[in-house]
C-alpha cells in the first residue's frame, strides 16, 4: 500500500494547489468590494457594525494567507495542508459574518471539507515548531515589518506625534490612506512598506512550511564501518566500491543488511548507482528511502543503475532512462594481436621503446617520494579542472581501504612517475574497477594507452578476469542506434563532444573491444528528468553548480579561475 500511494494522489496536490489560490483570490476580491446592501440591513439585526468591519479586517489577511500556502499545498507540505484546511473553514465563517455572503462561504467550505479528505496526498514532513521557531522567530519576521513601516512613516515628516506614526503603520500595513501624506521625495514610502510587509509574510511562510531538512553531517566513523563491511560482503557491482567516497551520505535500512549512498542536489536525493546488501533487502530498503525522501520533499533519482535492478525501480513507481554504457574488459579474452588493435599496439611498443615502463602495486604500498610522485601526476593531470566523480570514481586514491585497492604506476626513462591508473575492487568476483587515470600533460600521445594494455596484463596475472574501464556516456546511440531518433540523438551528442568528451571517450574504450553494460538514470515522474539530469551532472562535476562569490575574494582570483 505505501508503494502505490504516491501514484494514486499524485495529482491531489495539484488541483489542491489551484483550488486554493482560486478560494483565496475569491476571498480576497469579496473582501475588496461592497456587501449586498439588503444583506448588510439583515445582518446588523444581528451583529453591531464593529462586527461587520472586525469580519472585513480578518477576511483580508486570511485571503492573502491562503494565496501563501497554495505553492507549498503543490510541494506536499503537510503543514501547508493543515494551515490550508483551518484557513477555508475559518475564511467561511468570515464570509457569512461580513456580509451574509452565503456563495463565497459554501464554495469555501465545501472546499476545505474535500481538502481535508486528502491528507494522505501530503507527505512532506516539517522541523518540529520549537519554542524557539514558534515564539521567537515569526514575532521577529513580524516585528521587523512593522518596525520598518513605523520609521518610514516617522522619518517622512519633522516630528510627528506617536500617535500619529502608530495610525499610519497600521493604515499602511492595511493598504490604507492614513493621517500622513507622502509627497515629493518621500511618494515612494507606501510602495516601499508594501514590497516590506510581502516579503516578511514570504519569509514567514518558509519559517512555518519548511520541510525537514536532510542529513548536515556526513556519516561518523561508524557508519562508515558498517557502509564498507556491506560492500566487501555484498559489493559485487562494479560500482558498489566508489560508495566508500568522504563526500557521500548514507542511508542504512531499518535491519541494516543494506544501504545506500546519496547525495542531495537540486532537491533530489541522488543514489551513486544501485543499493549494496542482499537481493531481498534491497526492496525495503527502497520503499523506505521513498518514504524518506518524500517526507523531505525530495525527488528520489539514481544515476549509474544497472539494468539487473530496472524492474525494481519500477515497481516503486520510478522511471528509467538509458544513460550510456560501462566499457568492460574481458582479461583472459585481450589480446595485442591482430590488425584491429595495432593502433593500442603501436602506442604501446612506441612507448616501451622511449624507455616507458609500467608496475602494479597496492596503494598502501606507495611510500614517500612514490606517494608524493603520484599526487604531483594526479594533480597535474587535472591541468586546473574541478575534480570529478560521484557514481563511477573515487575521491581520493588513498583511503581506508588501501590494502584493496591497486594503482599501476608508468615510469619513464628517468624511472620518473608520468602517469597513474588507480583501481578498486569488485567483492565476490574477480573484477576491479578503474577509478583514476590520470597523465603528466608533457608525456607523449599514446600514453594512456600503454598504461590500459600493460595494466590488463599484470591484472590477469593477479587473477582478474574483468577490468571495468570507463563509462562511456549513450555510448549505444553512438555506435549502434536502433531507431532513427537514437541516429540523431548520436549525431546532437556529438556536438557536444568538445564541451564533455562523449564520443572521445567512447572511441578511447571501444579501442580495447569491451563489453558494453548499460547504464540508466533513475527519475521520479515525468517532470523530474530534467531536474535529475541537472542534479546528475552537478555531481559527477560536468557543469559547475552556480555560487554566490565568496566575500572577500580577489576580484583577479576570481577572473583566473573563470577563464581557467
Amino acid at each position: 500500500m505505501l508503494l502505490t500511494r504516491p501514484r494514486i494522489n499524485s495529482w491531489t496536490p495539484r488541483v489542491a494547489a489551484v483550488a486554493a489560490t482560486v478560494i483565496g483570490v475569491i476571498n480576497v476580491a469579496s473582501t475588496l468590494t461592497p456587501d449586498i446592501r439588503w444583506r448588510g440591513h439583515l445582518l446588523l439585526e444581528l451583529e453591531p457594525v464593529g462586527a461587520m468591519r472586525l469580519s472585513h479586517a480578518f477576511a483580508l489577511p486570511a485571503g492573502v494567507a491562503l494565496l501563501l500556502v497554495a505553492p507549498y499545498l503543490l510541494k506536499r507540505r503537510r503543514r501547508a495542508w493543515q494551515g490550508a484546511v483551518v484557513l477555508m473553514l475559518v475564511l467561511g465563517g468570515l464570509d457569512i459574518l461580513k456580509g451574509l455572503d452565503f456563495e463565497e462561504a459554501a464554495i469555501t467550505w465545501v472546499t476545505g471539507a474535500i481538502l481535508m479528505r486528502a491528507g494522505a496526498a501530503f507527505t512532506v514532513e516539517h522541523d518540529r515548531m520549537t519554542l524557539r521557531s514558534a515564539v521567537w522567530r515569526l514575532p521577529a519576521l513580524g516585528a521587523v515589518g512593522v518596525a520598518v513601516a513605523a520609521v518610514a512613516a516617522w522619518a517622512s515628516q519633522g516630528r510627528p506625534s506617536w500617535e500619529s506614526v502608530a495610525r499610519e503603520t497600521g493604515d499602511l500595513l492595511m493598504f490604507n490612506s492614513g493621517p500622513i501624506h507622502f509627497h515629493h521625495h518621500f511618494g515612494w514610502i507606501p510602495l516601499g512598506v508594501h514590497l516590506v510587509e510581502l516579503l516578511t509574510l514570504l519569509a514567514m511562510a518558509y519559517v512555518v512550511f519548511r520541510p525537514l531538512a536532510g542529513p548536515a553531517s556526513l556519516p561518523g566513523t561508524g557508519a562508515r564501518r558498517a557502509a564498507a563491511d556491506l560492500v566487501r560482503a555484498h559489493g559485487s557491482d562494479t560500482l558498489s566500491f566508489f560508495k566508500l567516497r568522504a563526500d557521500q551520505h548514507y542511508f542504512f535500512s531499518a535491519d541494516r543488511r543494506a544501504f545506500v549512498g546519496y547525495r542531495i542536489e537540486n532537491g533530489v536525493l541522488l543514489l551513486s548507482g544501485d543499493p549494496v546488501g542482499p537481493d531481498d533487502a534491497l526492496p525495503g530498503l527502497l520503499a523506505q528511502l521513498r518514504l524518506f525522501s518524500g517526507a523531505r520533499g525530495l525527488k528520489l533519482g539514481a544515476v549509474g543503475a544497472s539494468l539487473r535492478l530496472r524492474p525494481l525501480y519500477h515497481s516503486l513507481g520510478l522511471r528509467t532512462m538509458y544513460l550510456g554504457d560501462e566499457a568492460i574488459i574481458e582479461l583472459e579474452r585481450f589480446s595485442l594481436e591482430g590488425r584491429a588493435i595495432r593502433k593500442v599496439r603501436q602506442s604501446v611498443s612506441r612507448l616501451q621503446k622511449a624507455g616507458f615502463t609500467a608496475e602494479l602495486s597496492r596503494v598502501s604500498e606507495l611510500l614517500g617520494h612514490a606517494a608524493d610522485e603520484v599526487e604531483l601526476v594526479l594533480e597535474r593531470g587535472r591541468e586546473g579542472a574541478p575534480e570529478r566523480g560521484f557514481s563511477m570514481a573515487m575521491d581520493a586514491i588513498r583511503g581506508s581501504r588501501d590494502q584493496d585497492t591497486l594503482v599501476l604506476l608508468a615510469r619513464d626513462q628517468d624511472r620518473s612517475i608520468r602517469g597513474v591508473l588507480h583501481f578498486v575492487p569488485c567483492y565476490g568476483r574477480p573484477a576491479m574497477s578503474l577509478s583514476f587515470m590520470r597523465r603528466d600533460p608533457d608525456t607523449p600521445n599514446g600514453l594512456t594507452e600503454f598504461m590500459v594494455a600493460t595494466a590488463a596484463a599484470l591484472l590477469r596475472e593477479r587473477g582478474v578476469v574483468e577490468l571495468s574501464l570507463n563509462f562511456a556516456a549513450f555510448a549505444r546511440w553512438i555506435h549502434s542506434p536502433e531507431h532513427p531518433l537514437e541516429r540523431a540523438l548520436g549525431k546532437l551528442i556529438a556536438l557536444g563532444n568538445p564541451f564533455f568528451q562523449i564520443e572521445s571517450l567512447y572511441r578511447f574504450n571501444a579501442k580495447f573491444f569491451p563489453r558494453w553494460e548499460p547504464r540508466y538514470l533513475v527519475y521520479q515522474g515525468l517532470l523530474g528528468l530534467p531536474r535529475t539530469s541537472l542534479a546528475a551532472m552537478w555531481a559527477e562535476g560536468q557543469l559547475r553548480k552556480p555560487s554566490l562569490p565568496r566575500i572577500g575574494t580577489p576580484v583577479a582570483v576570481r577572473l583566473a579561475a573563470r577563464v581557467r
